[in-house]
């Protein structure tokens, strides 16, 4: 069993982090048995149950105060159970910088369902910089809601103060907007981001649909993607505004692949309802048109249902690994390999299986990044 510990803070204890955390605790019980579910069962020597959470930040009166074992079970937490008995941590949910961070529509819903804001005196960026630091955090992983652009830049200044990793799991572009990025480059911290793929989901469905047709000759026309579900992030994203990013990012996760150019009006891809009773299950119905030999139409219709959250922590865990393995070689600034592999808005879109083969590369230590 391995003696090196990667520290990991959070931002936003949401559903994503519940199944991240889990996970840690549900493969270190099966580390001895066949581990199926995971991407990499060992990045430059580090196990899925080497992670540790040494500081995390919500801003839910539900949460917020509690040891961050008891946060990720509570509502309006609602992704599926599959380790129950994650130990107490000693680590309590801070009170984050709220900002842009709560959606004022939720107040139009049952509190099982919405985000109820905690009264708790908000944490400055000096408090948070100093909890980074006196925790010893590697790396933070940043999950704050969709649309949360000032929070998000608030929890990645606290990085580049403190000197932690930042990982960007949600639509807001930091790892690939330039001045952020030569500002981690400069300070020598590995980013990773930006909008976190699933390990099986609708983006990386589409983009591999869409490169097979391209591979085979085919033209493709107009598609489009519809995604429907039940948690907060879905009901967070019914106020249309707060989408601006996410829905950039899931589209030109796909059309960065198309060599032509493709008229906008006919690509769709989004969020486009929020069930309730769906809760943190994720329906997504993919369409590609196009053309065959002579010019002959064809279409792929694809109906695709996952857990939403376990399908991001399988692709996070990859992720945070790869961050300290960049750090422990002293490289900082974007890591272009894990974030083309992990990311639907990475600094550079590769095909996958280029990204894959690069990941490789990367932890072999024959890539720098």
């Amino acid at each position: 069993m391995s003696d090196k510990k990667i520290r990991v803070a959070i931002a936003g204890v949401g559903n994503c982090a519940s199944a991240l955390i889990q996970g840690i605790y549900y493969y270190k019980d099966k580390q001895d048995l066949e581990a199926s579910g995971i991407m990499h069962e060992e990045i430059g020597g580090y196990k899925p149950w080497d992670i540790e959470i040494v500081a995390a930040w919500d801003i839910d009166a539900r949460k917020v105060g509690f040891d961050v074992s008891q946060a990720i079970f509570a509502q309006p937490n609602c992704t599926t159970v599959f380790k129950r008995d994650v130990p107490h941590m000693g680590v309590k949910v801070r009170m984050g910088k709220v900002l842009d961070g709560y959606p004022e529509h939720m107040k139009n819903y049952p509190p099982e369902n919405a985000f109820v804001l905690a009264d708790a005196k908000e944490d400055s960026l000096e408090t948070v910089v100093k909890v980074l630091i006196e925790s010893k955090a590697d790396v933070l992983v940043n999950y704050v809601p969709v649309g949360a652009e000032k929070a998000a830049r608030f929890y990645a200044q606290a990085c580049l103060e403190a000197g932690v990793s930042f990982i960007n799991c949600m639509p807001t572009f930091i790892v690939s907007d330039d001045e952020w990025a030569k500002k981690f480059e400069e300070a020598g911290i590995p980013v990773i981001g930006d909008d976190i793929k699933s390990q099986v989901g609708a983006t990386i469905t589409h983009r591999v649909l869409t490169q097979l047709l391209l591979e085979r000759g085919v033209k493709v026309d107009r598609t489009y993607q519809l995604n429907v579900g039940g948690n907060t992030d879905f009901l967070n994203m019914l106020e249309r505004s707060r989408l601006e990013t996410k829905k950039k990012s899931k589209t030109e996760a796909v059309t960065s692949l198309i060599p032509y150019g493709i008229d906008p009006r006919n690509v769709h891809i989004g969020p486009s309802d929020y069930v309730p009773w769906l809760k943190d299950k994720k329906l997504a119905f993919i369409r590609i048109e196009g053309r065959l030999f002579g010019d002959v139409p064809m279409n792929i219709e694809l109906r695709l249902e996952v857990e939403d959250s376990p399908n991001s922590a399988g692709v996070a865990i990859d992720a945070i690994r790869c961050a300290k393995l960049a750090q422990d070689r002293g490289i900082g600034g974007p890591l272009y390999s894990i974030s083309a592999y992990t990311m639907k808005h990475p600094p550079i879109q590769y095909k996958d299986y280029q990204a894959r083969q690069m990941v490789e590369e990367f932890i072999a230590g024959i890539r720098e990044r």
